[in-house]
């Protein structure tokens, strides 16, 4: 009796020392995401022009492999200092994202299951997926489960240099998957960023959004409750709502999420 109680003990310490361990993580993990990455004001324009060029290429069905090369050959020192502000981090990886998923899709044949987790995107000598775009380097290194409300644990050096300083919400209207109830697929520029990430969200909440003045019901894309924490919780959806939908709200409204169309839609270029 008294070596079970004895080895009951031991285990009891390694359990509360694999906590500690987890709970140590999980708080360098949140302390890691509050810190900003520098914003200056002048990113290289040729290493931006370099993700628009392979997306303009993929939408054209022209060769890219000059354009994957050199976006390959490209230093990490001069990939981190180029993509020196947000608007230059969400214009680059927006591009790369949307065009990569075409181009893992169409010619690397890379199925559901694989294509968000496959490291086949050579950048800057290092090979990202897709789930690193999205939710590392796009969404600042969130749990891709977790709404946003919780931090990657201990995320890669490269994925903290290249994320942005601040999770847009208005990224979710830019991202194509591949789905039909996907966002099209748009050409971002640098110098219009703002301004076409806007039109995006308004385009995408005008269309998808549904509205029962009756039963004071509003309809909204199941994007709105996977990454709940990026557009606000409830009251930041509301606030999203009541800015870019251009119907009507009822008062005192409850909202839905519409269930999400998987079926592929590639080539959806706006």
């Amino acid at each position: 009796m008294s070596e079970i109680i004895e080895m009951g003990r031991k285990y009891s310490k390694k359990i509360v020392y694999i906590l500690s361990l987890l709970l140590l993580c999980l708080v360098f993990s949140w302390w890691i995401c509050a810190l900003p990455n520098t914003n200056n004001t002048n990113p290289n324009q040729q290493i931006i022009a370099l993700s628009g060029q392979l997306l303009l290429n993929v939408k054209s069905e022209l060769p890219t492999d000059s354009v994957e090369l050199a976006l390959a050959k490209i230093k990490t020192e001069e990939l981190v200092a180029g993509l020196s502000n947000d608007e230059a981090r969400k214009t680059f990886w927006i591009n790369i994202y949307n065009a990569y998923f075409q181009i893992l899709s169409l010619r690397k044949k890379k199925g559901k299951g694989e294509i968000f987790k496959v490291k086949a995107i050579c950048i800057a000598q290092t090979k990202f997926s897709l789930d690193d775009i999205e939710h590392g380097i796009l969404r600042k290194y969130r749990w891709k489960l977790s709404m946003d409300y919780l931090p990657q644990f201990c995320p890669l050096k490269i994925i903290r240099q290249l994320s942005v300083s601040n999770i847009d919400f208005r990224i979710h209207f830019a991202l194509n998957c591949g789905a039909k109830s996907c966002p099209p697929i748009a050409y971002y520029e640098y110098a219009h960023i703002d301004e076409q990430l806007d039109l995006a969200t308004l385009a995408f909440l005008n269309t998808e959004t549904e509205i029962d003045l009756t039963k004071k019901v509003v309809k909204v894309s199941k994007l709105m409750w996977w990454f709940k924490g990026d557009f606000g919780g409830k009251e930041g959806i509301n606030t999203i709502l009541k800015k870019y939908v251009k119907e009507e709200l009822p008062d005192n409204y409850s909202i839905q999420y519409k269930d999400y169309d998987w079926t592929e839609q590639l080539k959806n270029y706006k």
